[in-house]
């Protein structure tokens, strides 16, 4: 079963930084696409960075720069590193385990965390 739970999200000023977490558990970053997702009230769901099962990184250009994926193998953990955030960065993170992620086309999502709040305030 393929399981995944965010933690590290919160309360932050305009300029500040968190760190998310994703734990997983049943199944392996080496057959599997990982990526962080994020949907704020009224919009849609959009994409943040994604890790390949090839060890890819990406990450679109409303977020490059400020946000940054990796991965510790060891505590099978994916994190999201969010630095400079802004009030335009609230939202619910999700972080979920797929096929082809990282592409532009079709995405393949065979599970989802409940995700955790990030509230970008001063």
């Amino acid at each position: 079963q393929l399981q995944l739970v965010e933690s590290g999200g919160g309360l932050v000023q305009p300029g500040g930084s968190l760190r998310l977490s994703c734990a997983f558990s049943g199944f392996s970053l080496d057959y599997y696409d990982i990526g962080w997702f994020r949907q704020a009230p009224g919009k849609e769901r959009e994409g943040l960075s994604c890790l390949s099962s090839s060890g890819i990184t990406k990450s679109p250009e409303s977020v490059k720069g400020r946000f940054t994926i990796s991965r510790d193998n060891t505590n099978n953990t994916v994190y999201l590193q969010m630095n400079n955030l802004m009030p335009e960065d609230t939202a619910l993170y999700y972080c979920a385990v797929g096929y082809f992620l990282c592409s532009s086309g079709r995405r393949e999502f065979l599970s989802w965390g409940l995700g955790t709040q990030v509230i970008v305030s001063s």
